[in-house]
């Protein structure tokens, strides 16, 4: 079954369903991570031409040093293996990234070794060199982090969507499909999006939904919502509210009949199932029937 999932997830076929069931597994986070470094890896140029002559002049050489060599071939091939396995150690030991993930309903705090600060929302990792930290500070994220930066070298967030840079500052970046969402509480921001450099003062926020950029403003020296356990929305599409319900409280969410494009304003709590349903259907006059971990929000004439 995660072998099927995979497949469909890489093309992009998988139901709301199927990504919330793949989601859950354990390897999630590792296939996100593999893609995410293959979008930016690029391949090197390639001269046949110059290689063929590169190889046959190796050849000639090779045959002229073939006597010489003859009586120390076989320290050379044990030479050869211990450098390999020493330079392939070194590479793994000095390659190997730091990764911490959170399920639904759930959220971590990660203390990294500058003593910067990032906390997790709910479905979200991030990864980072904790070997290479004092030479190169960059954090990979996936989903939606909360960053304390201490003061140092240029920080880094690297996304699927765009890349935040900082000294030292305190900001909050959401990275979900078809969302982006980069807001600064203090200090200064700079986002890299669509080639253009853009940058957020404290108090000011950027948002992309759909690949369309706004800007809004963000409370000063304050921090998101969601820290007080509460998810906050202006003007928002209702898809996305709903998917941040369902992180938040790990049920299922579906809807008939609803119009998931209606923007929404407001506020729903990320402890309390009950009162969250209520704040999100009653400004929007719709219905919902919640059954164990599931809910169903609908049009009142749609049943």
């Amino acid at each position: 079954m995660q072998e099927e999932y995979l497949a469909k997830w890489l093309n992009n076929e998988l139901t709301e369903a199927e990504l919330s069931e793949f989601k859950k597994t354990d390897a999630y986070a590792t296939y996100v991570r593999i893609r995410d470094t293959t979008h930016r890896m690029q391949a090197p140029n390639f001269d046949a031409e110059l290689a063929w002559e590169q190889l046959e002049q190796q050849r000639i050489q090779d045959e002229l040093k073939l006597v010489m060599l003859s009586p120390f071939r076989g320290f050379l091939k044990v030479a050869a293996v211990i450098a390999v396995v020493l330079g392939a150690a070194y590479f793994y030991l000095n390659s190997q990234n730091e990764s911490v993930s959170t399920q639904y309903a759930e959220n971590k705090t990660v203390v990294l070794p500058d003593t910067s600060e990032i906390i997790l929302n709910a479905e979200s990792n991030i990864s980072y060199s904790e070997k290479n930290w004092e030479n190169e500070r960059t954090i990979s994220l996936q989903g939606e982090a909360f960053f304390k930066v201490a003061k140092g070298k240029t920080f880094t967030v690297h996304t699927a969507q765009g890349e935040i840079t900082v000294l030292g500052t305190q900001f909050n970046v959401e990275n979900r499909s078809g969302f982006f969402e980069v807001s600064c509480f203090e200090g200064l921001v700079s986002v890299s999006f669509n080639g253009q450099e853009n940058k957020i003062p404290a108090g000011n926020s950027i948002i992309v939904v759909n690949g369309k950029l706004s800007e809004i403003t963000a409370r000063l020296n304050g921090e998101p919502s969601w820290l007080q356990n509460e998810s906050t929305f202006k003007s928002i599409p209702l898809k996305y509210v709903l998917a941040e319900f369902q992180r938040q409280h790990n049920v299922m969410v579906d809807s008939e009949g609803v119009d998931t494009e209606l923007l929404f304003t407001g506020s729903f709590s990320n402890t309390d199932t009950a009162l969250a349903l209520k704040s999100i259907s009653v400004p929007l006059q719709i219905k919902f029937t919640l059954e164990g971990n599931k809910v169903l929000f609908y049009a009142e004439n749609a049943l």
